[in-house]
């Protein structure tokens, strides 16, 4: 099962009305503009797709709906991790009869799992379902960390084919590269360490910035894959400020409030999440305005 994810992969959110429903339309809106604007991948139902406040149907239908808005002409990642090893099944089978083309699986949040359970989980569903897998720690959200050693033992499974580090430590994203980089690709979950981290080796990023700002995200992952650091800084210095407005508050609060006020989504959200605070407007504003984005 080969694929080759590189690049800037969006960590797409989930449109809605301002009732909490779901935008469809505006969604495959979202899909194909981030195909015309050269995003190498999507990421649906992520946390940035507000994946813990969807129902089952919801999740499921999101990843066919991007699947089928996407027509074969960008490759679709479904976000099918969960606390539940059950769950997580559940949606990595989903996700591949809808025809996704790989998933992305968290660690399990909130129950705290020990390392040997961490690599029982991701065992059982890398065995259980034939579709590459991109592994995720995220331990400032799930309460629970991915060590070396248990990466390392993961790494050697054949369809698990990256990791998405979170955890915004350079020195820690070096040492996956060095120690798995030869079996699995590693990818920056954090947007204002993504340059660095693919200067030591990474092969892109699954990326929060690239909702707003595409093709400028696209631009720079590629300049950097090409070994040219010294143009890809300047595009990444451009895009420094959203890297930092767009976790003002917890995301996607304030990503949503970006792309409401490009015109690209309705106001809505879902609640415990609410609208960014009124205090973070002109911060987040004139970082749209540093990117040269227009609202």
């Amino acid at each position: 099962m080969p694929i080759n994810l590189k690049g800037s992969m969006v960590a797409i959110v989930t449109p809605m009305h301002s009732d909490g429903q779901l935008d469809i339309p505006a969604f495959k809106r979202l899909v194909e503009w981030h195909h015309s604007e050269g995003t190498s991948a999507i990421v649906v139902v992520g946390t940035t797709g507000e994946s813990a406040t969807l129902s089952t149907q919801e999740h499921c239908d999101l990843v066919s709906y991007c699947v089928e808005a996407a027509k074969k002409r960008i490759p679709i990642i479904a976000g099918t991790g969960s606390n539940s090893t059950d769950e997580a099944l559940y949606f990595t089978s989903s996700a591949k009869e809808c025809g996704a083309d790989a998933c992305l699986l968290v660690t399990p949040y909130y129950n705290k799992p020990s390392q040997e359970g961490l690599f029982q989980h991701f065992k059982l569903i890398a065995e259980s379902v034939a579709i590459p897998q991109i592994l995720y720690n995220v331990p400032s959200r799930t309460g629970c960390d991915m060590e070396l050693e248990l990466v390392d033992r993961l790494a050697s499974i054949d369809n698990i084919i990256a990791l998405k580090d979170a955890t915004g430590d350079i020195v820690r994203g070096k040492q996956l590269i060095e120690k798995c980089g030869d079996r699995i690709d590693i990818y920056s979950g954090e947007d204002a360490v993504t340059l660095e981290l693919m200067s030591l080796g990474a092969s892109g990023t699954i990326s929060v910035t690239a909702n707003v700002a595409p093709r400028l995200m696209s631009d720079m992952c590629n300049l950097a894959l090409e070994g040219d650091f010294e143009s890809a800084r300047e595009l990444d210095e451009q895009l420094a400020s959203l890297h930092k407005s767009l976790f003002l508050e917890a995301n996607p609060i304030p990503v949503k409030w970006a792309l409401n006020k490009m015109g690209k989504i309705d106001k809505g959200i879902r609640l415990p999440l609410t609208e960014l605070s009124d205090k973070f407007h002109v911060e987040v504003t004139e970082a749209l305005r540093k990117g040269k984005i227009s609202i």
